[in-house]
Order: C-alpha cells, then structure tokens, then sequence
C-alpha cells in the first residue's frame, strides 16, 4: 500500500510539474513591448523616404499592403485577395478583399487605395470602381505585384490624420524620439497578444546595451561586428539572413578604358573574406556579387576572393596612375575598419587612395538594406538606392536577374564587399521573437512573460 502510495504521489507530480511548464510556455496577452534604434524617423507616412529597417518594419505594424511577398520571395494576398493580368502584364486588376477598415473604424474603399497608390507612384495610371483597382503601366510586367509588397506602397489613408490598417494604432508620436502604439481589437489578422508598443530612437548602440541591462528595454540593435561578443556575454540574440549590402560607390562613370581597368584592379585587390573574418566573426558573407546568395542562389558566379596579381597586371596595362579619395561615415566602426584595410589593400597592388570623411569624394563606402526577397525587385531598388543607371526588368527569371546584375558589376560603379545580417538583442521575458530573412519583425506573434 505505501509503495502504491508513493508512486501515486510521484505520478502526481510529474503531472503538476508537465501541467506548470505547460502554462509558464503558453502566450500570454498584455504588456508593452520597449524597443530601442539608432534610427530616427520624422515621418510616419509609408511614402515618405528614405526606407529603413526599422521604418519598413513600424510600417508593417501600421499598415497593410495589397500584396506581401513571404520568406520564399511566393506572393501572397493581404489587402487584395485576388489579382489579374492583362496586356502582357501592361494591365493589372486588384480585388479588394471586403470587410476592411482602418483604424479609426472607416471602410477600406477602393477609391482610397487607389488614391494611395497614385502618391506614391505617380507614373502608373490608378483608378478604382467598385472593389476593384486598376493599374496600367508603361510597359509589361510578368510579376508587378510583388511591387505592391514595398513598404512605401502600403495603403493609407491621407487626410488630417494618417490611418492605416494594421494591427497597431499610433497613440503617441514625437518625430525623431518616439512612437508609441496600442493593438487594435478589430484587427482582420486578430489581436496582437501585445498591449502596447514603445519606440525610443536615435539611441547609439551602447545606451541601448545599458538600457537592456537595466530593463528598461526590451529590443536592441546590435552591430554585426559585435555580433559574436554580444553572444559570449550571454545576450540573447536573433539574427537575419545577410540584409544588407556594404560596398563602394564610384560617384561617376568611368571616362576612359584606362579608368575602367584601374576599378577593376582596385575590386581584384580586396580582400573580402579577410574582412569578413577578422571584423565580422564570420558572421557575415563575403560579397561578390550585390544581391545576398539566399535570394538568388547564384552569387557564387560572382568570386569574392582578392587576386592582387591580376590586380597589378590590370594597373600596369592602363599605363597611368589616378588618386582616389574613399569617403566613409566616420561614427560607423565598422566602416571605418573596412575603409583602412581596403586603403591596405590598394596600396599593395600600387593604387593610390586616400580615406576621408568629407560630403565630397570620388568613393563612397555605403551600407544599404535589403527591401524585398524578390530578386528583380530588390536589384531594381538597389540601383535606385545606389543613385545609378540600371535595365528595366520586365520578370524575375534568373537569367534575367543575373545579366542586369553582371551588367552593372561590368560597369565598375559599384564594389560589393560585405552582405552583413540585422542583428536584435532581445530582453529574458520577451517569447516567440523573430527576425524574416529580410529583416522584418513578426511582432503580432511576440508575448511577454512575466520573467524579469
């Protein structure tokens, strides 16, 4: 009897026990969410520039889009639940899906998106009618709806207050400071298990550290170089795939053949994987090409290795001499760093540049993000990014993808060095964080438990 007894009392246990850790897992509703950036934004509106990360994400939770694109660059419907092509893609429809409204109770009309659209891309022809919008392009487009992902054509609604769909609501804003949002309850997705959200920015990345550390915060940023030593300390961390494009920006086309081939020797002589060794962990990629390997699958064509002996075969051929000036943000480390070992490695194959941190320069050292996972997409707002001359791509095919990119690399504008990943730091209590290959938060699935 007392073994029975006893076992009985084990099993109970085990029971309760399974039973607690069952509900300390299970999500939870309420709390407010306190996230730090080093970003500022000044506007809320999705049509305003220039993009980030952290806008492109606050957009996110503010505003819906017609269409999204998911992790594997496939369209899915959001605002719209159908869409048609006509013309060879010159002609699109979009059905609105019903029973949508913004967040201050209004319908979602047709007319309204429609009115959205024309601001922010004044060059297409937008009209509505009934549920319906209707979008004519110069020339066909076989996957124009996966432009209609992009942040800045999320659909708002323009008047003396901005209104979106999301599922959040803005109740308080300090351009450059702070947002403040709360979930909403009619939300067509359901509500967010968060209360409330927090945004303190134009924070640098140490009184972030310290505010973590202090719980006043929640979400930090951490530089990818200090990626690694975050992670020995016992941060916990939460990586994207690479989603962001370092590289060198000649601020003019070359004017000679001579010139082309002192580029090319300069883009031979860096040493890339060093780089992404020694400053970055590892954590980091190599680029050789501008577009990350996980969205196309072929950036291996592009080699990223250095070759100074070709390097210098390339600088003797063009049989003269230029000196270059390298200009870098000199509050990012990280550029700094990158900037002195290209100068290094210039040197070695008998190039002369010199580093600045002057507006003026004949290169600069740029840092752009990733803003689609589809390629033609993201290739087209890269060269716009870049402020340079690119081919209009009618589809997403490899092949058509790598031959405008190979043309661009081919016109020796533009160095890729570094695809760099975005890197969170998140508090002990904050459950179900994650970061998409491209960066974005998944906030409406983010809980807080009452672990401090």
């Amino acid at each position: 009897m007392r073994h029975i007894c006893l076992r009985w009392l084990a099993a109970s246990s085990l029971l309760i026990a399974a039973i607690g850790a069952s509900g300390a897992t299970r999500p939870r509703y309420g709390g407010t969410l306190r996230i730090s950036s080093a970003a500022v934004l000044d506007s809320l509106d999705p049509a305003d520039a220039p993009d980030s990360i952290l806008r492109r994400n606050l957009t996110r939770l503010l505003f819906d889009t017609l269409v999204v694109v998911d992790e594997n660059g496939i369209l899915q419907p959001s605002l719209a639940d159908s869409w048609t092509s006509l013309s060879g893609g010159q002609r699109w429809q979009f059905t609105l899906r019903r029973g949508i409204t913004f967040s201050d109770g209004t319908p979602l009309t047709s007319d309204v998106a429609a009115a959205s659209l024309r601001k922010t891309n004044p060059t297409w022809k937008v009209a509505s009618q009934a549920d319906v919008i209707t979008i004519e392009l110069d020339a066909g487009v076989t996957d124009f709806p996966a432009e209609l992902s992009l942040s800045r054509n999320a659909i708002a609604r323009r008047g003396d207050k901005l209104w979106g769909t999301g599922p959040f609501v803005v109740s308080q804003w300090e351009p450059h400071h702070r947002l403040a949002l709360v979930a909403r309850d009619e939300y067509r997705g359901g509500r967010a298990f968060l209360d409330s959200i927090e945004v303190e920015m134009g924070k640098p990345l140490r009184e972030q550290n310290i505010a973590l550390d202090l719980g006043r915060t929640e979400v930090i940023e951490i530089a990818s170089e200090h990626a690694r030593h975050a992670a020995a300390e016992g941060r916990r961390l939460v990586n994207s795939s690479p989603t962001e494009l370092m590289s060198l920006l000649f601020m003019r086309d070359a004017r000679s053949d001579a010139e082309q081939k002192l580029r090319q020797a300069l883009a031979l002589s860096i040493d890339r994987p060093l780089m992404n060794r020694v400053f970055l962990q590892n954590d980091g990629e190599p680029a050789g090409g501008l577009l990350p390997n996980w969205m196309t699958g072929y950036e291996f064509l592009f080699p990223a290795e250095a070759n100074q002996t070709w390097a210098k075969q390339l600088r003797t051929e063009a049989g003269q001499t230029l000196s270059w000036t390298l200009g870098y943000d000199n509050d990012d480390a990280l550029a700094r760093v990158v900037a002195e070992r290209i100068l290094l490695n210039a040197r070695d194959c008998g190039l002369n540049i010199q580093t600045t941190t002057a507006s003026s320069a004949d290169i600069r050292l740029v840092r752009i993000p990733v803003k689609s996972s589809n390629e033609r997409i993201e290739l087209s707002e890269l060269v716009s990014a870049l402020g340079i001359s690119g081919p209009k791509l009618s589809n997403s095919s490899s092949e058509t993808v790598y031959n405008a990119e190979n043309s661009l690399l081919q016109s020796r504008r533009v160095i890729p060095l570094l695809h760099l990943r975005y890197v969170t730091g998140i508090g002990v209590n904050v459950q179900n964080w994650s970061v998409g290959r491209d960066g974005s938060w998944d906030i409406p699935q983010v809980w807080l438990s009452g672990r401090q």
